[in-house]
């Protein structure tokens, strides 16, 4: 009974996985070819991009804050507290910036995506799209996925920005460092390697947050309930691939990139 239910799973897993890559690669092949639907992705880009900014910026700046608090406890047991603005911009830049910009826009982005497609589902509107001669993934996966990559990585510049300044404040305000000495720190620190780490991971991020949101919207089934575990399973499955890729990313770059 066990091993039947088990079974069953890992037949469940092998054929959701094996979907999802034919619709990320039908998504890429008309990424490079044929009719785009550019309104549309400039809607999601608005949508994606300038919807994101403020709880971006707020998990950004709350993040540099936190980040400077618990750096300089441990470097003032060194007399180093000059270097806290090190720690906060290559922290920023290197690993919180894009991680945690990812799962902010993987709560607010992917789970609209996959309710807004799995409504479509539901209510047969995909059906009248295919019966109209429109193909569902140009129409509505390929837009979401150019300002996925677009937008992502700039909300990720944004977001290591705002940390910095939000570092600064407290540096300033609590630690009493000069601006000059916290900056100076800040800025000479990051080089070509780190700027290249920040910048690469957010691309890849963005493609997951957009082709795992459309997967799950557009395989619903049951209904309303069924968008509802859509929605769930489009923030959870995201979550935990941002988090994987970004451990194995680190592991090539750090190996191929870094001198």
């Amino acid at each position: 009974m066990v091993f039947n239910a088990l079974s069953e799973a890992v037949k469940h897993w092998i054929l959701a996985i094996q979907e999802y890559s034919k619709l990320a690669y039908r998504a890429l092949v008309n990424l490079f070819s044929g009719r785009h639907y550019w309104r549309d992705t400039l809607d999601q880009m608005d949508s994606i991009g300038v919807g994101s900014i403020t709880i971006v910026c707020l998990t950004g700046l709350f993040t540099g804050m936190v980040l400077t608090v618990q750096s300089s406890a441990t470097l003032d047991a060194f007399g180093a507290r000059p270097y806290v603005g090190r720690m906060v911009s290559l922290s920023m830049i290197r690993e919180l910036g894009p991680v945690l910009t990812a799962l902010m826009v993987t709560g607010r982005v992917g789970s609209g995506m996959a309710a807004e497609l799995g409504s479509m589902v539901v209510t047969q509107q995909i059906d009248a799209l295919r019966s109209l001669g429109t193909d569902p993934i140009r129409k509505l996966v390929v837009p979401r996925m150019i300002a996925g990559v677009v937008m992502v990585p700039t909300l990720t510049v944004l977001s290591n920005a705002v940390g910095m300044v939000g570092g600064y404040l407290v540096s300033t305000l609590t630690l009493r460092l000069a601006t000059s000495l916290y900056w100076h720190s800040a800025l000479d620190a990051i080089r070509l390697h780190d700027l290249f780490m920040g910048l690469a991971k957010p691309f890849v991020f963005g493609y997951i947050i957009v082709t795992v949101g459309c997967y799950q919207g557009l395989t619903t089934t049951g209904g309303t309930r069924g968008v509802g575990e859509s929605t769930t399973q489009s923030v959870v499955v995201a979550s935990v691939l941002i988090l994987a890729s970004d451990y194995f990313l680190n592991l090539l770059i750090l190996k191929f990139v870094y001198p």
